[in-house]
């Protein structure tokens, strides 16, 4: 599935602020029709190290109300989140009615990290993916909107990027050594990622694959394909603010 993405599509600076912008009101208005039809929303975030994840959530959020949101930066489990089921943490961040979850990473990590790292036994990984399938569903059957990307970037993006963290101060903050070592994983980490997208992405909850070595391009795919998911959900396509829309 990763193989069949072309991750030379980019977008030029002057249409990328254009599309930008003309999504992020569109993403305002559907989030007033969020907080009046009472819908929870759900948005998942995976990708590779450096894939731009912080970047596309950033560029959500950017004119959305701020009392409708929140951001959740998922890491490793830490005190008692160690004890208890894996989905525990999860559970307890489920959003409420008129409310907006966005997690950056999430419950995917069982079949990814913890799968590639040795953090949960074979037989443990193998049956979360009907875990994550029921977990999702259970969601939805609630109401919630659940919408799930994964951006992709090749290994040689990602090294440049890494690269440019490396010697930049203000980003240096994001490359740890964590970072290094699952980089020497890729191959690893890649056959996980496409039995991931095989096996969890259902009719109700697929996966959008994200084309993220240009960062332009990637947000404003990202914010579109939002743009259209939650117009269909919510039953309401909101108007284009700055006129006929680039096919």
């Amino acid at each position: 599935m990763l193989e069949s993405l072309d991750l030379s599509l980019n977008l030029p600076r002057e249409e990328y602020v254009t599309e930008l912008a003309r999504r992020q009101l569109q993403l305002r208005e559907l989030g007033f029709q969020i907080y009046t039809q009472k819908r929870p929303v759900v948005l998942v975030f995976e990708g590779w190290d450096a894939a731009g994840k912080g970047g596309a959530i950033k560029r959500i959020t950017e004119k959305m109300d701020p009392r409708g949101y929140v951001v959740y930066p998922i890491s490793a489990p830490q005190g008692e989140e160690k004890s208890r089921h894996y989905l525990y943490r999860f559970w307890t961040r489920v959003p409420e009615q008129s409310q907006i979850a966005i997690f950056d990473r999430s419950w995917y990590g069982r079949v990814l990290v913890e799968r590639v790292e040795g953090f949960a036994k074979s037989h443990e990984w193998k049956r979360a993916y009907k875990e994550i399938n029921s977990f999702e569903r259970q969601l939805q059957d609630f109401g919630t909107i659940v919408v799930k990307f994964w951006i992709h970037i090749s290994r040689e993006e990602q090294l440049r990027r890494f690269e440019e963290r490396r010697t930049t101060h203000y980003k240096s903050w994001k490359l740890t050594d964590e970072d290094w070592r699952n980089r020497e994983k890729w191959p690893l980490y890649e056959e996980a990622v496409e039995e991931m997208l095989l096996k969890t992405s259902t009719k109700s909850a697929a996966w959008n694959l994200v084309e993220g070595n240009d960062k332009y391009w990637a947000r404003v795919k990202t914010l579109g394909k939002l743009v259209d998911v939650l117009s269909q959900e919510l039953g309401y396509r909101p108007a284009d603010p700055l006129g006929k829309v680039k096919r």
